[in-house]
């Protein structure tokens, strides 16, 4: 299979200045213009760099992730000129960006999750792995796909708080398949599980929003999405990738463990904070304590991890 040579030097560097630079001017007062440009080019940039590789790969599997990288590029290009009052304030780009996040988690956690559990339960002498993919998880993907859609086009519909239901069951049934108490032993792996699992949640809770918007439920939702399954993942797979390229073993030495509870707790801490009837602010503050705790453990222990840059691959 052929390979593109990795993004590196000045295409690197002028990928990371886009990035940065949109960061930078949605603080200060500048033309929200300038700033959409710039955000929109780092979008477009990513997108060009990520579909090359796929293309000279021939490695088809992953033109979705291209295509989810295009949207996300959208989303952020509506956000900005919702924000500016070209086009209804509808928070449209907004839910646009969690449904393309959560479907990346959906499509490519619903890979790789029970890949590399099996793969360590394996390694253990453990015969009870998880099945390789079937019809539910099919089913799975497409509901929370659909579901997630809806959610974006119609926020308040009947119909799209019970796609979203079936979305959260059906994911349900799919972790369950995945043996992630077996893992218990290993973060590297259970943490996995823990940041799949704010998909069902999220799905579940965002239904019982949209099915009674009197119950306040939306920011939990979100939360659970957000601060639980996205971030989770994110990090998740940062640190096993971070050790995986520097050659060190794939294990979670005490520091990362702290990062995934520290992590964990501000996502638990937050999801409740928005819902109605517990202390906000108490709950907020742990939220925020425990969250700036995670990344700063992850920025001594990572940090001068990639500062050393990669090594041989572990066996």
């Amino acid at each position: 299979m052929d390979r593109a040579p990795p993004v590196a030097g000045g295409t690197l560097l002028l990928l990371a200045f886009l990035w940065l630079a949109a960061r930078l001017l949605i603080a200060l007062p500048t033309p929200w213009l300038l700033g959409a440009a710039v955000e929109t080019g780092f979008w477009l940039m990513l997108t060009g760099l990520f579909t090359h590789e796929v293309v000279v790969a021939r490695n088809t599997r992953n033109l979705p992730v291209s295509v989810a990288l295009g949207l996300l590029g959208g989303a952020s290009a509506v956000d900005w000129l919702e924000t500016a009052g070209v086009l209804p304030d509808q928070n449209i780009g907004p839910r646009l960006a969690l449904t393309v996040l959560v479907g990346l988690i959906a499509l490519i956690g619903g890979r790789i999750v029970p890949n590399f559990t099996r793969t360590w339960l394996k390694q253990h002498q453990i015969s009870d792995v998880p099945p390789p993919p079937d019809r539910l998880d099919h089913i799975a993907l497409g509901l929370t796909i659909a579901s997630m859609a809806g959610w974006t086009a119609f926020p308040q519909s009947p119909m799209v708080a019970l796609l979203l239901a079936l979305a959260g069951l059906a994911t349900v049934a799919q972790l369950a398949r995945w043996r992630g108490a077996a893992t218990g032993a290993e973060g590297l792996v259970w943490i996995l599980h823990v940041a799949y699992a704010g998909v069902p949640v999220g799905l579940l809770v965002l239904a019982a929003a949209v099915w009674r918007p009197a119950w306040g439920l939306d920011g939990a939702a979100l939360h659970a999405l957000g601060a639980g399954a996205i971030t989770l993942m994110v990090v998740a797979i940062m640190t096993r990738a971070t050790l995986g390229h520097s050659g060190l073993a794939l294990r979670a030495d005490a520091p990362t463990r702290w990062i995934y509870g520290f992590l964990l707790i501000a996502a638990l801490a937050r999801g409740g904070a928005a819902v109605p009837g517990t202390p906000y602010w108490p709950l907020l503050l742990i939220s925020g304590g425990a969250w700036i705790a995670g990344f700063l453990v992850y920025l001594g222990r990572y940090g001068v991890i990639q500062a050393r840059g990669a090594g041989p691959q572990p066996r």
